[in-house]
């Protein structure tokens, strides 16, 4: 008789008649990870399609200032805190020569990459003064693919010299007598790529990056250089021989190795896409053991981090009429996008002491959590997680025990042609924590669709002290969208939690992105 209860009770939880065991997050203030750059919360600005001309620079329109910067723009990107903002790409760098952009005199040229006319109206000097408006540190990257080594040298020389110099002299002479002080350079972008123009292997990559930082660094010494590694992961490309290759060719050149990643979920399966940061994770882990070996053999060991400088959920706007022109890439995110997007930040802090950098791509329109139009703007679902993690999530990343149930993905690629992958395993509770003084922060994804999952949160050192408070990130369904005058996904305040023991009980609604903030005393 007992057999036969114990068979159908298990039959029952299998099929979700019975409720499971309650699920629990574990933590410790004692079990870190690392201090967690500020950095990890950057974004993108690439001249393609919308993003800069009609995204945040459009002279002549009634929401624009003197500058011609959208002053809407302007205040989502301040609410939204972007510490770091890459420029000027992307694929179009590789073909951008930052000479036609600077002075009273611009160059137009067609911009073959993303296949329209480049006015160079907005360059660097305009970039730079946007920067400072918005309160976003400019990080460049340069030309290798059809640039030269000395090309960008004179650019550092351009931004970073005092004066004497001949392009720190143009410089003052294009009215910017004081040095912009870039600090943080890339060495091309996606130079892996066969799309890439000027596209190099990894070897004749090595060769002319570990020569054009030699003459950057001999303008400005102190600056900080991206090395450009796996953006190419398709089932014919080999990505691990590539950043093996850069990290052993420019290991004491360089400070950071970038790597991209793009997902999507052309085939409708939510558990699947819901899952694919798991990959980055899985990715994170491979390099960072490339990095510690490099690190090793280097003469002089120094830091090497991982900058995920470009991440994001792009599927929709990808081919045909839709990934080139003006309005090209013009992504409309829904729910479960957003709720991937948190799980890729939750990625990156719980990688803290490797990843330091991390840059959605890109801000505005072009697959971007703001989108406009000329008479105003709205907040796409994944601006949302994205505003949390950069106003909240700050000090030194935890360790954290999950214990959940979790199911297995099918057979998958994530819609980018890359090689597929499988998951086993994957907890439904996605969950991030930091400590900042005696301020805890939890952030917790509810993959499952249909339920919400009752939680145990425990603190192993310590006592919870005090109101937390609650924020959620959801909407009716996953296909959720926002548009003007809609908002279905956004931000929403919840009742605080009294906690002041060991241990406090929430329910994670379904589809949903939850942050917890609160006291910790020791």
């Amino acid at each position: 008789m007992k057999k036969v209860v114990f068979v159908v009770l298990t039959f029952m939880m299998s099929v979700g008649l019975l409720s499971a065991q309650q699920a629990r997050i574990k933590i410790d203030v004692d079990r870190t990870i690392g201090e967690i750059d500020p950095n990890l919360y950057g974004n993108f600005v690439e001249h393609l399609g919308r993003c800069v001309y009609g995204g945040i620079y459009e002279p002549g329109s009634s929401l624009s200032d003197e500058n011609g910067f959208r002053k809407d723009v302007m205040q989502a990107v301040k609410d939204l805190k972007v510490p770091l903002t890459r420029y000027p790409g992307g694929n179009f760098v590789s073909n951008y020569h930052w000479l036609d952009a600077v002075g009273p005199e611009r160059v137009p040229r067609m911009d073959y990459a993303w296949q329209r006319l480049e006015t160079n109206k907005f360059g660097t000097n305009e970039f730079v003064t946007w920067a400072k408006k918005v309160g976003t540190e400019p990080y460049f990257a340069v030309n290798l693919g059809t640039g030269t080594i000395e090309e960008a040298q004179w650019w550092v020389e351009y931004c970073n010299a005092d004066g004497g110099s001949y392009y720190s002299e143009l410089r003052k002479k294009h009215g910017y007598p004081e040095p912009h002080n870039i600090k943080y350079w890339g060495l091309g972008n996606e130079m892996d790529g066969p799309w890439q123009m000027g596209h190099l292997n990894a070897e004749d990559y090595v060769k002319k990056a570990r020569e054009a930082a030699k003459l950057m660094k001999m303008v400005s010494p102190d600056i900080k250089l991206i090395a450009a590694g796996s953006s190419h992961y398709s089932r014919e490309a080999n990505p691990d021989y590539w950043n093996r290759t850069i990290l052993e060719g420019l290991g004491e050149q360089i400070d950071y190795i970038a790597l991209h990643m793009y997902v999507g979920n052309l085939n409708d399966n939510y558990y699947n896409f819901i899952s694919t940061p798991m990959v980055m994770d899985s990715r994170t882990q491979v390099v960072r053991g490339m990095i510690y070996e490099q690190v090793q053999r280097m003469s002089r060991p120094k830091p090497i981090y991982i900058a995920w400088d470009e991440y994001n959920v792009w599927y929709r706007a990808r081919t045909g009429k839709d990934a080139v022109g003006e309005r090209a890439l013009e992504e409309h995110y829904n729910l479960e996008d957003a709720l991937v997007v948190a799980g890729f930040l939750n990625v990156f802090v719980r990688n803290a002491d490797i990843v330091k950098m991390a840059n959605m791509a890109q801000l505005v329109n072009v697959i971007a959590p703001i989108f406009t139009s000329e008479q105003g703007m709205f907040l796409q679902t994944i601006y949302y997680p994205l505003q949390l993690f950069a106003n909240h999530m700050k000090g030194t990343s935890l360790d954290v025990l999950v214990d959940c149930e979790t199911y297995n993905t099918q057979q998958f690629d994530n819609g980018m042609n890359e090689r597929s992958s499988q998951q086993s395993n994957v907890p439904y509770l996605d969950v991030s924590a930091a400590v900042d003084g005696d301020e805890i922060t939890i952030c917790v994804v509810n993959r499952h669709k249909d339920k919400a999952i009752s939680t145990d949160v425990l603190c192993q050192e310590g006592s919870f002290n005090g109101s937390f408070e609650v924020y959620e990130v959801n909407g009716p369904d996953i296909k959720s969208m926002n548009d003007f005058g809609k908002t279905l996904v956004e931000t929403k305040k919840k009742s605080d939690i009294k906690a002041k023991a060991d241990k406090f009980t929430y329910s994670f609604a379904p589809h949903s992105f939850t942050m917890i903030k609160g006291k910790v005393k020791k």
